[in-house]
């Protein structure tokens, strides 16, 4: 099916990334348009897929993921100002019918992500 789903896992605790905001915004044309807010569940993923079936169009995207208010939340110290803030992760969608699965893997020092299934 396809979809755009993502997760998050908290490296430096070693745990899913529970309650993590994370906004989607779909880009391209004169300005960026927000397609949706949510945060993570106590798996570190959202309790649903961001988009699906036609929603998801073709075209560039980008997933904010709100990381320092995370770690300071769950009383990781990161700094004033932090050294990661928000981590915008930029990606396209072809014309295919495959799902998309972005997730992070961060700390308050470091991240990755990776196109998942």
């Amino acid at each position: 099916m396809r979809k755009l789903s993502t997760h998050v896992l908290d490296t430096a605790q070693g745990r899913p990334a529970a309650g993590m905001k994370i906004e989607l915004w779909r880009l391209g044309g004169p300005t960026p348009h927000r397609l949706a807010e949510t945060r993570t569940n106590a798996d570190g993923r959202t309790d649903a897929p961001l988009l699906t079936g036609e929603t998801l169009e073709s075209g560039s995207y980008e997933l904010v993921f709100h990381v320092a208010a995370y770690f300071r939340a769950c009383g990781v110290p990161v700094g004033d100002p932090a050294f990661l803030n928000e981590v915008p992760i930029r990606f396209g969608v072809a014309a295919d019918d495959a799902g998309y699965h972005v997730p992070l893997l961060c700390s308050p020092w470091a991240y990755s992500t990776y196109r998942g299934s």
